[in-house]
């Protein structure tokens, strides 16, 4: 059918098959010359040029002359093949593109050679408007071709020289203006990672001299960072061995596995092909390379692979190396995990002495709270695993604060506090009955929540009703009750060194008859539990508390568990309010459940204070 819907006649002797031919040759060469993508990558494939030249030393010059830029790309290897006359075939390079002396060469057993196009020398297009290339001959006279971008001659010269040279000397001057921002220190880093192993395994001395910036650059070889947890080769029958180089490290966004074909880099992440967008090589854990050199590049950009049978084949093979590193993310995921709760716990159970001493103490007398070093300690069953340790300060009976650390030799220099951030009283409310006394006590802190001892003035005062206070500049006081029921309130200024004040107030309710709190037999006295985490999806309790064993065991599997999660402040909160629950149920027993929210809310209260 033809474009109109009628039949085609193939009239007898005319031929039904045939070869493609190319219509305009010129047309097919601009297309392959601009087919570059990117300028860093035709510089780099003029350096491959050198390294597949056999050279030891390569040099690049970033700089300016007679008002036009240029970069230079010279070394010291066996320069350009010579023809029959012993000179530079250029001629042959010029009018042999797509057909790469190098893919004779490497029928013919040469080793070590990566170019196979025979188009790498057009990308100059990309760079610069005009090439020069320069290589001596037998009689030690130097030739020069010369190309220039949308032209399709090219001219071979002979150039003075005072001195014939070794190798080839590559030059592309009036470069494009969007270069401009390409500096030396870019190159440098695009090929430290680009031609990596090719630098390496060549022994190949790479240096880029930036004349605008009046710098020197030597390109090294990329080294990864993390622990190399996998390096050696996995065959891949029958097409050869795919050499694996890997890398763990904390997850971060520029951690990727680079895809390389003999020791040249064709993909900065394997994770652009979507046979490898999945788990573990999005995970994030990992650098490093994978170096598979019989894949099929696709020609023009070589940044780009053929999705073939040996792209498969590669995939395939890799199986055993996917399950090995999956277990290692699940591992170190679960540890973070654990990491992650443990300071949750800590900051959670923070927040819960800031709000326990706050609170009133013939109230909320939940916990024989300790200092570290001092006191009993709990010993958990082997079968269950903490979060995180205590680190609790509690407070005596005469209402001073027992935050005093055991001597433990000269302190060091994050020991000692800083300038004073903060002030609270202890307790920060309080029921006593008429004509009672009470004992409050100034906590002061640092930013980093480290008390404070150092130039402190105090000054305590009666803001609301008709107590009395034995003294009014020392860090105790005790507050007298009037002989009629009111409610009072006693404010506290502390200032550190005649500088910024800070200011505290508690709440004093003086009531004719305090009811002593009743509590069932064996209320909480085992210092603040730990949790752990229970995942039991499609049942409906959130947390419950193991008196046995003191701790909270959370239901992982429960929904608001799993929306909390997703957010780190939102979980922390979460956890914090699971516990207060339970804290209240296990100390609070004989009370209705009206009474028991209301415990609920003034805990929580003070503790949401403490997270902020």
């Amino acid at each position: 059918m033809n474009g109109k819907g009628k039949k085609m006649v193939i009239r007898k002797g005319q031929k039904k098959t045939g070869r493609l031919k190319i219509g305009d040759n010129w047309n097919a060469i601009t297309i392959i010359a601009l087919s570059q993508n990117n300028p860093l990558k035709a510089i780099a494939e003029f350096v491959e040029n050198s390294i597949d030249a056999k050279a030891k030393n390569i040099t690049i010059v970033r700089g300016r002359k007679k008002g036009k830029n240029f970069l230079k790309i010279s070394d010291d290897g066996n320069g350009i093949p010579k023809n029959s006359g012993g000179q530079p075939d250029f001629k042959y390079v010029a009018t042999h593109i797509c057909d790469s002396v190098k893919k004779r060469l490497k029928k013919e057993g040469v080793e070590g050679i990566q170019g196979e196009f025979g188009i790498g020398l057009l990308s100059f297009w990309t760079v610069g408007k005009n090439l020069e290339l320069r290589c001596c001959g037998n009689d030690e006279k130097v030739y020069q071709m010369k190309m220039e971008s949308g032209k399709p001659g090219y001219k071979i010269i002979t150039s003075r020289a005072l001195v014939a040279f070794s190798g080839t000397e590559l030059v592309v001057t009036d470069l494009l203006s969007g270069l401009r921002q390409l500096s030396g220190e870019k190159i440098q880093r695009y090929l430290a990672s680009e031609l990596r192993d090719r630098i390496r395994q060549g022994g190949v001395e790479v240096r880029i001299l930036d004349r605008f910036t009046r710098k020197e650059y030597l390109v090294e070889p990329r080294k990864y960072s993390g622990q190399l947890i996998y390096h050696k080769s996995i065959l891949c029958e029958p097409l050869g061995e795919v050499y694996a180089e890997i890398y763990l490290n904390d997850p971060r966004q520029e951690n990727q596995i680079s895809l390389y074909r003999s020791g040249t880099r064709v993909l900065p992440s394997v994770c652009v092909l979507d046979i490898f967008n999945k788990e573990p090589w999005l995970s994030q854990y990992f650098q490093g390379i994978l170096d598979a050199p019989f894949l099929q590049l696709t020609p023009g950009t070589r940044d780009g692979v053929i999705h073939d049978d040996r792209l498969k084949a590669f995939a395939d093979a890799l199986g055993p190396l996917e399950y090995e590193l999956n277990k290692i993310v699940e591992q170190q995921k679960k540890q973070q995990d654990e990491a992650a709760n443990r300071n949750i716990l800590k900051t959670v159970q923070r927040a819960l002495q800031d709000a326990i001493l706050s609170l009133p103490d013939e109230e909320y007398d939940w916990f024989d709270v300790y200092t570290k070093g001092k006191g009993p300690r709990v010993n958990r069953p082997a079968d269950v695993k903490p979060y995180a340790v205590e680190d609790i300060v509690s407070m005596g009976q005469d209402g001073s604060l027992n935050d005093k650390k055991e001597d433990k030799g000269q302190k060091q220099f994050f020991e000692y506090a800083g300038p004073l951030h903060r002030v609270k009283i202890v307790p920060a409310s309080c029921t006593i009955s008429v004509g009672q006394e009470k004992v409050f006590t100034a906590v002061c802190r640092d930013k980093s929540n480290r008390t404070v001892d150092d130039g402190l003035k105090f000054q305590w005062k009666v803001l609301e009703g008709s107590g009395r206070l034995s003294n009014h500049n020392n860090e105790m006081t005790t507050f007298a009750a009037p002989e009629e029921p009111e409610l009072c309130r006693l404010g506290l200024t502390v200032s550190q060194y005649a500088t910024a004040s800070f200011e505290a107030e508690t709440i004093i309710t003086v009531t004719d008859q305090v009811i002593p709190e009743v509590k069932a037999q064996g209320a909480l006295k085992k210092g603040l539990p730990g949790y752990t985490l229970q995942k039991a999806p499609g049942e409906l309790w959130r947390s419950k508390y193991d008196r046995d064993k003191n701790i909270v065991i959370v239901n992982s599997g429960h929904r608001d568990f799993i929306y909390s999660s997703r957010q780190k402040s939102r979980k922390v909160r979460y956890i914090c309010s699971l516990y207060i629950k339970e804290l209240v149920l296990a100390n609070f027993l004989e009370l209705n459940r009206e009474d028991l929210l209301e415990r609920m809310i003034e805990v929580s209260l003070y503790a949401e204070e403490a997270l902020k």
